[in-house]
């Protein structure tokens, strides 16, 4: 199953960084196991995010993979960002309403 989700990106799983391995374990089996939640995937994310950041400290400025790294996390953090946005609504309101008590 690995190696089909893989051929898909043109990847192979030797071409992944160990973090990404983890990473892309934990997520296989939670599909597997079909418990896949928006925690497991704000985890998901946040690992991702983290294993793009040490790449990121390892590249030399200005290169062809620093800006692809620097895109890469761009779009995790828009997508932690969409996904945290319903729990600060929530808790934007919580305290807006602890507001109106005597």
């Amino acid at each position: 199953m690995i190696d089909e989700f893989l051929k898909k990106y043109n990847l192979k799983y030797e071409e992944l960084t160990p973090d990404e391995r983890a990473t892309f374990g934990v997520m296989l089996d939670a599909i597997q196991q079909s418990v896949l939640t928006v925690e497991k995937i704000k985890d998901f994310i946040s690992s991702m995010k983290y294993a793009v950041e040490q790449e990121i400290v390892k590249t030399p400025a200005n290169t062809n993979q620093d800006f692809f790294l620097k895109a890469r996390l761009k779009n995790y953090m828009l997508l932690e960002a969409f996904l945290m946005s319903p729990v600060k609504a929530k808790k934007a309101l919580e305290q807006s309403l602890s507001n109106f008590k005597k």
